[in-house]
């Protein structure tokens, strides 16, 4: 196994190292410079999260597609269940979704090195992100370029405008597709499967003692939410803030009528008796969750720090040092948070990879490679051990 603090840096990062930078004025007053570049905010999700790497070679995907609770789930089975009892993982992705051949060999792994019932539900009902797009190759540049008949500086501008244009039409894909599929359509998803698999794999679930759970990119994030122990209702307030103030059904409850007074001479005591007002307070102060009895999560995005407020489970963390996509100032807050809240966890940091390095995918560099099977090795413990 690799030692998570010797991995090398990804190809995408040495290549980003050597690219020469413009000189200002270079640069039309309309292009932003890249000093201003670097001070815009984090991005939601990079293309990391949003296509494959190349799928080893010779692999491909033994599970099979079913529906459960009328959700489309990937079913990974160890090869000698149910002889053998096997724990159930409830296995989440990131923006490629459930067709994701990368992904559907992910789960096959946990199932074959794992002895895990593997179920990866359609978090995007059909929906993948949509993949990122390129910028021109440098062919269709000198094309385009001698088909006007530019000078360089001419050409210099016509690459960082046509780079520029690409960003922006990928942003606003990203941008209406995290629209479609927010926490409020994804909760409801989960809540769905849950229940299905406590029905059609209740052995797993009686084995394991309860639901792992594991998740890549936006899967890492609601690994967590599953992991917390939280009021109803602290949620319902939280749907009706995101939803910037709408009304929601249960915003409007008739009153309850008053209660009877106690007939005269039964002993009937105030101090036994609550209100409707009362009871239906108690109802939605309930506290439910964990929902997963441990999660394990490798790159998370789209993660706040109140994200990790009320976690309960045990959690593993996989992550990037560096990571635009998950900041380092969240990571330590929800560092800080589980201890503080004394949550059992670990977290590793691998520096010098990319985002999106532990999901299954082909990568030339030795340390990458490396650094990917550790990766897997840490989660795979860590849910094996609870």
């Amino acid at each position: 196994m690799a030692d998570p603090e010797v991995a090398t840096k990804s190809p995408e990062s040495d290549a980003l190292e050597d690219m020469p930078v413009a000189e200002p004025t270079t640069v039309p007053n309309t292009i932003d410079s890249p000093s201003a570049s670097a001070a815009a905010p984090a991005p939601a999700l990079c293309d990391n999260c949003t296509s494959d790497r190349p799928t080893p070679a010779g692999q491909k995907p033994t599970g099979e597609i079913i529906k459960l609770n009328d959700i489309d789930v990937y079913v990974s089975k160890p090869a000698d269940y149910p002889h053998t009892p096997s724990k159930l993982l409830l296995l989440l992705t990131g923006g490629t979704g459930l067709h994701s051949v990368n992904n559907q060999i992910q789960a096959d792994r946990f199932a074959q090195d794992g002895g895990f019932v593997v179920v990866m539900p359609d978090l995007f009902e059909g929906d993948p992100a949509p993949n990122p797009t390129t910028a021109p190759s440098s062919e269709e540049r000198s094309a385009t370029d001698a088909d006007t008949g530019s000078a360089a500086p001419t050409s210099s501008f016509l690459d960082i405008f046509r780079t520029k244009a690409a960003e922006t039409a990928k942003s606003f894909l990203i941008d209406m597709w995290l629209a479609r599929h927010t926490e409020d359509k994804i909760m409801p998803i989960l809540e769905k499967v849950l229940d299905g698999v406590r029905d059609e794999f209740a052995d797993a679930v009686a084995y394991g003692d309860g639901i792992y759970a594991a998740g890549y990119c936006i899967g890492g994030r609601y690994v967590l939410l599953l992991a917390r122990e939280q009021s109803q209702a602290l949620r319902k307030a939280s749907i009706s803030e995101r939803l910037g103030g709408i009304t929601l059904p249960w915003a409007h409850k008739p009153a309850a009528p008053a209660p009877a007074p106690a007939p005269t001479g039964l002993g009937g005591s105030e101090g036994n008796n609550q209100s409707g007002d009362d009871l239906e307070a108690n109802r939605q102060n309930k506290i439910s969750g964990p929902r997963v009895k441990a999660g394990a999560i490798a790159h998370a995005t789209l993660v706040s720090k109140d994200d990790f407020k009320g976690l309960k489970a045990p959690i593993s963390m996989v992550s990037v040092e560096h990571d635009p996509v998950f900041p380092d100032e969240v990571r330590m807050a929800g560092e800080d948070y589980m201890r503080e809240n004394n949550v059992e966890h670990e977290v590793q940091v691998y520096p010098g990879v990319p985002h999106g390095f532990a999901v299954v995918g082909e990568y030339e560099d030795a340390h990458i490679k490396e650094a990917q099977a550790a990766a897997f090795e840490q989660m795979l413990k860590w849910l094996a051990e609870h």
